[in-house]
């Protein structure tokens, strides 16, 4: 999978509502009612993170889950993370 130079992750990115390029990683955070509801997006999310073999980075803490995303073996954003990240938008809007 091929690294994407910084302007293609940045055009990219106007097609995402709830990510940033930060530190060479795509990340969002977001707060939900309550760790049960943060606990179970996880859930969702990592039945599609390994059907697409592309694992998160991720951190919960009560109702925030933070995700950050990169290809590890491009050292740096691919067409990978970006698949993975809208799948992601589209399970938390009911999608």
């Amino acid at each position: 999978m091929e690294k994407l130079s910084e302007k293609q992750i940045n055009e990219r990115l106007e097609g995402l509502d709830y990510w940033d390029y930060s530190d060479g990683v795509l990340v969002t955070s977001l707060d939900f009612k309550n760790f049960t509801d943060a606990f179970s997006m996880m859930t969702r999310i990592a039945f599609e993170a390994e059907a697409q073999q592309h694992h998160p980075d991720w951190s919960n803490v009560y109702n925030n889950l933070t995700i950050r995303l990169n290809t590890h073996d491009a050292d740096g954003i691919t067409e990978k993370d970006f698949k993975l990240a809208k799948t992601i938008e589209d399970i938390i809007k009911g999608e």
